[in-house]
C-alpha cells in the first residue's frame, strides 16, 4: 500500500545494514524527493503522449480509441521501448530508460536508482488505481439506475453463466487433455472467470451504446461478475494456501456484497436530497465536484475495506448521484478530471502486457503457448455464449452482449500473479494465462464495435469524455 512509512523506507538507499542517525535519514529523503517527483513528471509526459497519438490513430482508423491507448501502453512498455515499467513484472531500474536518464542526470548509485525506480513506479500505480475509479464513477453517472433494475436479472443470469461455464471448461479441459493437477488447473479456470468493466464499459461509451438495453445488461453483469470474480479469487487462494477453502470467509464475503451493493442503491434516496441541499449550500468554486468526489471516494474506501473492489464502490456512487438534480452539471465537471486520470489506467495495463511469452523460441514459452490456445477458446466461447441465455428481453443483440464480457484485463492478470505468488502455478500455466489475458483485452474492444455495427454519434451528455 501507498503509506508514509513505506515511502519513507523505499527512498532510502540500503547502503548498509548498520543503523542510521535519524539526520542522515532525513537528508537522503529530502535528496530523494525531487528525482522521484522527476520520475513521475517524464513518466506522465510519456503515457500522455502515447494516449493522445494512439486514441487519435485509432479513431482515424474507425477504431475504438480506448484500443489506441492500450497499442500506445504496449508500444511504451515493457515489449518494446520499455519507458513505461513496474518492478511486479521482475523489471529493475536498468531496465528503465527513463531511469536510466534519471541515473546520469543525478549520478545515482545503482541501489538508489532501484529505489527511486519503485517509489516512483508505485505513484504511477496508484494514479492507475484512481484513473479507474473515477472511470467507473463516471460509467456509474452515466448509467440508469431504473434501467439497471429492469435487466437485473437477465445481467444476473449472464453474470452467473459467465462465471461458471469459463470456470468448469477450463479447469475441466486442462485435467483431461493436459493432465494439469487439480489445484493449478483451479486457479487456471479461476483466472477465465471476471470481465474486466473499464475496458468495456469505455468502449461501449464510445460508440454510444452504454445506456442501450444491450449496455446496460453488459455493464449490470460485469459488475456482478467482479463480485462473483473475487469470490472465487477468495476460493481458490484459499485453497492453494491450506489444501482446503474456508467457508466462512466465503459466505462473509457473499453477505458482505450483497449488502454493499443493495444497500447502496436503497442510500441513493436518502442521501440524494442531503447531497442536493449541501451542493446548494456552498459558495465557493468545487461546490459540486467536490463533494461528489469525496462520496465516490468514501464509497471506494468501503469497498476496498470490506475486501471487494473499490471500483465497485465507485460505481455504486456514480449510480447513487445518478438521480440527482445536479447529475447533469456533474456529467461535465468530472470529465476533464477523468481526462487526466483514465488514460493513465489503459496505457498502464497495455505497458504491463508483455508480448514476450508469444516467443516460440523460449523452450517454457511452447507449453505455455499451447495451454493458451486452448485457454483463449474457452475464455472466449464462455463469455459469447451468456448472450444467448438473455431472456424476456425483445430484439436483444447476443452477440454483442456476449463479446462485451469477453475482456479480461487486469483482473486475469491479478489472478495469474496471485497464482504465481502462492506456488500454485508453474511457468507455463502462468504464460498461458497472460496470453489469454493479452488476447481477449485486445481483441473485444474492436469485435464489440463490429457485432453493435456501424453506430451514429452518440447524443450531446450520453457518452464519456473520449477525446
Amino acid at each position: 500500500m501507498f503509506s508514509i512509512a513505506a515511502i519513507a523506507q523505499s527512498i532510502i538507499p540500503s547502503i548498509s545494514t548498520l543503523p542510521m542517525p535519524h539526520t542522515f535519514i532525513a537528508t537522503m529523503e529530502s535528496e530523494s524527493a525531487p528525482i522521484i517527483l522527476s520520475g513521475v513528471l517524464l513518466t506522465l509526459i510519456v503515457i500522455y503522449l502515447a494516449s493522445k497519438i494512439g486514441s487519435e490513430i485509432a479513431k482515424r482508423l474507425d477504431l475504438p480509441p480506448v484500443l489506441g491507448e492500450l497499442v500506445a501502453g504496449v508500444i511504451v512498455g515493457v515489449s518494446a521501448l520499455r519507458l513505461v515499467i513496474f518492478p511486479e513484472g521482475g523489471f529493475t531500474a536498468a531496465d528503465s530508460l527513463i531511469m536510466t536518464i534519471l541515473q546520469s542526470l543525478n549520478q545515482l548509485t545503482p541501489e538508489a536508482v532501484n529505489h527511486v525506480f519503485d517509489q516512483q513506479s508505485e505513484v504511477i500505480s496508484v494514479l492507475s488505481e484512481l484513473g479507474v475509479i473515477i472511470l467507473l464513477f463516471e460509467i456509474g453517472l452515466e448509467s440508469d439506475i431504473r434501467q439497471l433494475k429492469e435487466v437485473g436479472i437477465q445481467a444476473f443470469v449472464v453474470a452467473f453463466i459467465g462465471v461458471i461455464a469459463p470456470f468448469a471448461g477450463g479447469t475441466i479441459g486442462l485435467m483431461y487433455f493436459f493432465h494439469v493437477a487439480a489445484i493449478p488447473a483451479i486457479f487456471a479456470g479461476a483466472a477465465l472467470t471476471a470481465t474486466s468493466i473499464g475496458i468495456t464499459s469505455k468502449v461501449l461509451a464510445e460508440i454510444g451504446q452504454l445506456k442501450s438495453k444491450e449496455g446496460q445488461i453488459i455493464v449490470g453483469a460485469a459488475v456482478i461478475d467482479d463480485v462473483l470474480g473475487i469470490i472465487v479469487l477468495a476460493v481458490v487462494a484459499s485453497l492453494a494456501k491450506t489444501g482446503e477453502v474456508d467457508i466462512t470467509n466465503v459466505f462473509i464475503l457473499l453477505i458482505s456484497a450483497i449488502a454493499f451493493l443493495f444497500g447502496s442503491i436503497l442510500l441513493g434516496g436518502i442521501f440524494n436530497k442531503t447531497f442536493v441541499a449541501l451542493v446548494s449550500s456552498l459558495k465557493t468554486r468545487g461546490n459540486i465536484v467536490i463533494p461528489a468526489f469525496i462520496f465516490a471516494y468514501i464509497m471506494a474506501f468501503i469497498g476496498n475495506a470490506i475486501h471487494l473492489e473499490a471500483i465497485l464502490g465507485a460505481f455504486a456512487a456514480g449510480l447513487v448521484l445518478d438521480e440527482t438534480d445536479a447529475r447533469n452539471e456533474l456529467d461535465e465537471l468530472i470529465k476533464p478530471v477523468a481526462d487526466l486520470l483514465v488514460p493513465i489506467f489503459f496505457v498502464t495495463v497495455g505497458a504491463k502486457a508483455d508480448l514476450s511469452v508469444l516467443n516460440p523460441t523460449i523452450s517454457e514459452n511452447r507449453s505455455g503457448l499451447l495451454i493458451a490456445g486452448f485457454l483463449i477458446l474457452v475464455a472466449i466461447m464462455g463469455k459469447v455464449i451468456t448472450g444467448w441465455v438473455v431472456f424476456g428481453v425483445p430484439n436483444v443483440n447476443r452477440l454483442a452482449i456476449g463479446i462485451g464480457m469477453v475482456p479480461r484485463g487486469e483482473v486475469g492478470l491479478v489472478f495469474a500473479g496471485i497464482g504465481t505468488a502462492s506456488g500454485a502455478i508453474d511457468k507455463p500455466l502462468e504464460v498461458a494465462i497472460i496470453i489469454m489475458v493479452i488476447l481477449t483485452t485486445f481483441l473485444a474492444p474492436p469485435f464489440l464495435r463490429l457485432a453493435f455495427g456501424k453506430t451514429s454519434e452518440p447524443p450531446a451528455g450520453g457518452e464519456l469524455a473520449t477525446e
